[in-house]
């Protein structure tokens, strides 16, 4: 197995570096195609994991839950969540990325839907755990497919691209809200939402029929011996970077997922606005979101993978605490923080898909990119847990803050790792 190698910076720009979407151009056919089907499945593995957030107002008022129980919820999904992504790393490197994706998309789509029918909290609770096998396991594994499709120069934006799904589903998860809860009432709502969740069995179909991998990657994932081999990544060369990975990885999700799993409560509880209303916000929020995921992608191939993180981490921080501490009655203020909070907090992504790509060797990139980012995932989740149990205290505004606190995690994690933009993969 060749050792990784950087390429020096480019003195100047290429020819094609200012043309609209050369990173996608430069993908080929079969990237393309390949880019397509990661999109999707990311797109709807956000769409599936927002039936939550955004019905939680409802569920916990139709199972008579406090706040702490409600963030277990969300909390359950991503612990079990690093269960799945392991497991799904594995099989990438083992049976191979477009099998992978697909069997993760069947499982997320699946019990989301389960959901729906939960008589009870517990079973509930048991759905939405089961359904984080296959939410914790589809971007690490499309990533993986997009990357080893991607040049170095252009690998950041094209993650990044693929990141940016995440903001389309979110978008179409609050119409779909917007629309359900105006509609019907909210007992019945929140379980149309999960039941929409069927919505990805539809991509299966156009993955397995027009996607493959890339196929220099196969070629070198078949004849490696070390495959798939889960002890791969603690061997001596990459136990530093898969600890510090799984940090960098808790710090960034923590931040993260706290807001994405409170601000609408937050929105409808304490700053009082209606369903309709805070869908309205969240569109600020959400096309913030999709900027971000874009500009963090062109940001993380210029000033590199670690630079694009220390920047949106230190301003995501900063957006936390402005947002959750505008005084009260001053709704337009929350309007305009909206969108730098979901530039900021989405653009530090923008660069994972390509930075852990280019940690790990081929043999055994899955299984260190899903154990990695869904450990971190799983870690970072009690970020959000805590807030549901000191919100009835501190109010959910005041327990936000906690997110900012993540977001130092991740600037201190990049110590012991190294930057690799440049890097071919290896």
């Amino acid at each position: 197995m060749s050792t990784a190698r950087t390429e020096p910076a480019a003195t100047g720009q290429p020819p094609d570096r200012e043309r609209p979407f050369a990173w996608l151009r430069a993908l080929g056919p079969r990237g393309r195609r390949a880019f397509a089907g990661a999109f999707g499945g990311y797109a709807l593995d956000s769409y599936d994991f927002f039936t939550l957030p955004l019905g939680m107002v409802a569920i916990a008022a139709h199972f008579g839950l406090d706040s702490g129980r409600t963030g277990l919820l969300t909390t359950v999904t991503l612990v079990v969540s690093a269960v799945g992504g392991a497991l799904a790393g594995i099989l990438a490197d083992r049976i191979g990325r477009v099998r992978a994706l697909m069997a993760t998309v069947v499982t997320y789509a699946v019990f989301t839907v389960a959901c729906g029918f939960a008589p009870n909290y517990e079973t509930l609770l048991v759905f939405r755990a089961l359904q984080g096998l296959g939410f914790g396991g589809e971007w690490a594994v499309g990533a993986i497919l997009v990357a080893e499709y991607a040049s170095a120069r252009h690998r950041g934006r094209t993650l990044g691209g693929v990141q940016s799904a995440w903001a389309a589903g979110w978008a179409l998860a609050v119409v779909v809200y917007t629309l359900v809860f105006h509609f019907l009432d909210a007992d019945t709502a929140w379980r149309v939402m999960f039941w929409t969740g069927a919505l990805p069995a539809l991509l299966v179909l156009y993955v397995r029929r027009h996607v493959q991998d890339a196929p220099e990657a196969a070629r070198v994932r078949r004849e490696s011996a070390e495959r798939g081999s889960f002890t791969g990544i603690f061997r001596a060369g990459l136990l530093r970077t898969t600890i510090f990975a799984v940090l960098l990885s808790t710090g960034v999700q923590g931040g993260y997922y706290t807001l994405a799993t409170w601000v609408p409560t937050y929105l409808k509880a304490e700053r009082g606005l209606t369903v309709v209303g805070t869908g309205g916000y969240l569109a600020f929020l959400i096309s913030g979101a999709f900027l971000g995921y874009l500009t963090g992608g062109y940001l993380t191939d210029r000033v590199g993978r670690k630079g694009n993180i220390v920047l949106f981490a230190v301003l995501s921080a900063v957006c936390v605490v402005a947002y959750t501490h505008i005084p009260a009655g001053a709704n337009g203020l929350v309007l305009v923080l909206g969108f730098p909070l979901g530039f900021c907090m989405s653009a530090i992504f923008s660069g994972f898909g390509s930075f852990l790509a280019e940690l790990y060797p081929t043999a055994v990139r899955g299984t260190g990119q899903g154990f990695t980012y869904n450990t971190g995932r799983a870690v970072g989740a009690f970020f959000p847990a805590l807030v549901g149990f000191l919100a009835d205290g501190w109010g959910v505004g005041g327990a936000l803050v906690f997110g900012a606190v993540a977001y130092g995690i991740a600037v201190v994690a990049l110590l012991g790792l190294p930057e690799t933009r440049g890097r071919e993969l290896w």
